[in-house]
């Protein structure tokens, strides 16, 4: 397929270091795909100019030269980075949520920056984004080029499976293996479990994991031949196991389910947590949009 051709890889642009680093990950990305590049920045809705004076409904001379001369900045670094990538960008007028999500509907995959400038990549925008868009949001943090497996957060839900499915795609373009991982608390066991404790919720809620990695990982091996994959049930919080896990991980794969129940991987406080301090980038994937 030519580079050219088929949906873009999205980036994020404002002209931060993490967005330049996202920039980087995603040209990368792009190349890994065999897909075209799209670097877009969000203008004037609001914006602060260089003196700090608020740009509302449109945008002053000096703040669209420097908006310019960020994705032409940002356009160079991904030509090295990926020299086979071709590299489109757009200066969009809008809110950068609303931007970003309305390039989701036409990319296979959004990029962006573990922080930015004006709240542009995280915060509010990062929170709206992963939970609107039509495809995966890949959030920029920790080291790039880091070998390791991908580590992904299954919690038994319905969505689950689409959102394993992106993390075997995302082992397989890779080489390397997957992790499918799912917590369990005490407050995860149901009431009508009989009141046994101790070694008898530790049985339980190992089986219950077993069952979910079960469930989400059947055809697994014959959609991925290419990919080992390790199965880990553990007892403790899903953010503090995951941001464990994520300091020797190239990549977290996790769900945004609107939804908050046991073992939830949604972008609750396991999700905010993971995208502000995870070691290494994390792609969530709003599995209602990918589930028929």
């Amino acid at each position: 397929m030519s580079m050219a051709a088929g949906i873009p890889v999205v980036a994020g642009v404002d002209g931060s270091a993490r967005s330049r680093h996202a920039v980087e990950i995603a040209a990368a990305e792009a190349a890994r795909r065999h897909r075209p590049l799209r670097l877009v920045h969000a203008l004037g809705w609001p914006e602060l100019a260089l003196g700090g004076a608020p740009v509302v409904h449109g945008a002053s001379s000096s703040v669209r030269r420097q908006a310019v001369t960020w994705l032409a900045e940002a356009a160079e670094l991904a030509a090295a980075t990926a020299p086979e990538a071709v590299v489109t960008t757009a200066l969009v007028l809008g809110r950068p949520a609303a931007v970003l999500t309305e390039h989701s509907h036409h990319a296979e995959l959004i990029v962006v920056g573990g922080s930015g400038l004006g709240g542009m990549l995280l915060g509010s925008v990062a929170g709206t984004l992963v939970s609107h868009a039509a495809c995966p949001v890949l959030v920029v943090r920790g080291d790039r080029g880091r070998a390791g497996p991908v580590v992904a957060g299954v919690d038994g839900s319905a969505s689950g499976p689409a959102t394993l499915d992106v993390a075997l795609q995302e082992a397989s373009l890779r080489k390397t293996s997957l992790v499918a991982l799912h917590a369990w608390a005490d407050a995860d066991m149901s009431p009508l479990d009989p009141p046994h404790g101790g070694d008898g919720d530790h049985r339980r809620g190992l089986a219950r994991g077993q069952r979910a990695l079960a469930e989400a990982l059947a055809g697994a091996g014959e959609r991925y031949p290419d990919v080992a994959v390790r199965r880990e049930v553990l007892h403790g919080d899903a953010g503090m196991l995951l941001t464990a896990w994520s300091q020797a991980a190239q990549l977290l794969v996790i769900g945004d389910r609107h939804h908050h129940g046991p073992g939830s991987f949604a972008l609750g406080p396991v999700g905010r947590r993971l995208i502000f301090h995870a070691g290494c980038p994390t792609t969530v994937v709003n599995a209602q949009l990918l589930v028929p």
